[in-house]
């Protein structure tokens, strides 16, 4: 089970505003807070005025409790209930040392309520904090609305959508991954530079797969772990007409993996394929891949370690499977249409049933007994998001995009894992991935959650975003 999301809380507060808003203010975003299931780090009102932060003395406690409860905080929520002190809000955070996203969020005036009894001008204070957040070099998100009510259903999305990006981020910053074998020939396509993911704090392992082969031969049958792998591939989904021999080498590679992937604690892992481990071990590694991916730990084919990272990201974002696709087909004459597929790791949440059996293209070359462990289905008809992460060397940076999408119920037979996506301004979306040369695989994931995933990317990881819309 996921670890609960916790905000740090800063209350502003300038004193020849209403003081009643503030306690109410207080009050509003823990009880909001508690609510929607998030943890909350906050001043009390026994530690200052309302619990508020407006002086220096303030910042300085509010800067401390953060700090003590550091490990456990993953965003930070500013909320002025009035127009708030923009020098006190900065500091609490630069003194934090705190390195996490930080939401704005400013409460409306009402109309009838404009006396100095009443008004907050939260409206204009909320462009003052961010003034001085830009003047001490702090990232900071924004409410969809410039000003919001904490009591309300859009801030509540607001909320979740900050809460995502807040988990994007913290699984990406240290982030651990595994390369397994070689990028295969053909696929220049999915080179990436481990330096350039290294400088932004992501770590790639290798592994030759002649090591994980060797070791898979080695794997007792009585060992606990192969006999877990066996019956947890055998109940994972219809594996009618699947060998033995080929679940027991599936069986075997998973138990490695699995072990592999602990021993140097990774986040998820790319796998050379096509045609070596078929032709040397005898199955595809799609089940184990697939299985990998459900459990969220995001496995991509080809050592497409870009296309990992992506997928790892929507996990995070979402909390749901991801899977990697091609851009594969056109739909017909839809030019807001296409087809994407693979052979098929794709996790089995995301398509409407699931079956294991042999991987069809790969079999006429090294015989179905080598090709058993696609996992074939058809992906759900629901939205979804679309993202990729590559490196760009020529100019040492990370560069991404991201988008949404629905899957269609739309007529199509063919085998593997696929899906009809349909995407607004598809062909604008093609040509961008074109000219920009960005990979022929996406990661998807069944969610609409890419306004989350491109802010963490572009607002505090600092990586290039197009945002298609």
């Amino acid at each position: 089970m996921a670890a609960k999301t916790t905000f740090g809380v800063i209350v502003g507060n300038r004193g020849f505003f209403p003081k009643h808003l503030v306690k109410t203010g207080h009050d509003e975003i823990r009880k909001v807070l508690k609510d929607a299931g998030y943890g909350c780090v906050i001043l009390s009102m026994k530690d200052t005025e309302f619990g508020s932060v407006e002086s220096l003395a303030d910042a300085k406690k509010c800067a401390a409790l953060f700090a003590e409860k550091a490990s456990t905080i993953d965003g930070v929520i500013v909320t002025l209930p009035n127009f708030g002190d923009e020098r006190a809000v900065a500091n609490t955070l630069r003194w934090s040392g705190l390195n996490v996203p930080v939401l704005i969020q400013a409460e409306p005036d009402s109309n009838t309520k404009m006396t100095v009894a009443d008004r907050r001008d939260s409206f204009c204070g909320k462009i003052s904090v961010c003034n001085n957040l830009r003047q001490y070099g702090i990232p900071f998100s924004l409410t969809t609305l410039h000003c919001v009510p904490v009591a309300s259903d859009a801030f509540k999305s607001d909320l979740d959508a900050f809460a995502a990006t807040c988990r994007v981020v913290k699984s990406l910053r240290n982030a651990r991954f595994g390369a397994i074998g070689a990028r295969t020939g053909p696929f220049n396509t999915v080179r990436y530079s481990e330096k350039i993911l290294e400088e932004a704090g992501i770590s790639v392992e290798t592994l030759d797969l002649s090591e994980v082969l060797a070791a898979a031969d080695k794997v007792s049958r009585s060992d606990s772990g192969y006999k877990s792998s066996l019956k947890a591939l055998k109940g994972y989904v219809n594996c009618a007409g699947v060998s033995d021999e080929g679940f027991d080498r599936m069986a075997r590679l998973a138990l490695v993996i699995k072990r592999w992937a602990a021993a140097n604690e990774l986040q998820g892992t790319a796998i050379q394929c096509w045609t070596a481990i078929e032709e040397i071990y005898g199955i595809v590694p799609c089940g184990v891949m697939s299985m990998m991916s459900e459990m969220g730990m995001s496995s991509a084919c080809e050592v497409d370690i870009g296309g990992t990272i992506a997928m790892h990201a929507l996990n995070a974002a979402s909390g749901s499977p991801s899977a990697l696709v091609d851009w594969n087909n056109n739909y017909g004459n839809d030019p807001d249409k296409c087809v994407v597929f693979h052979c098929s790791n794709l996790p089995k949440s995301v398509l409407e049933s699931a079956r294991m059996t042999h991987q069809a293209i790969i079999a006429d070359t090294v015989g179905e007994e080598n090709a058993y462990g696609a996992v074939m289905g058809r992906i759900k008809s629901v939205p979804a998001t679309f993202a990729r992460v590559s490196t760009d060397d020529t100019w040492g940076v990370i560069r991404t995009y991201i988008g949404e999408g629905t899957f269609t119920k739309d007529a199509l037979d063919t085998f593997g894992g696929y899906g009809v996506l349909e995407v607004q301004n598809l062909q604008g979306l093609m040509r961008y991935i074109c000219l920009e040369g960005f990979e022929h695989h996406t990661a998807v994931n069944l969610s609409q959650t890419a306004a989350a995933v491109a802010d963490a990317f572009e607002t505090y990881l600092g990586w290039e975003v197009y945002r298609h819309a």
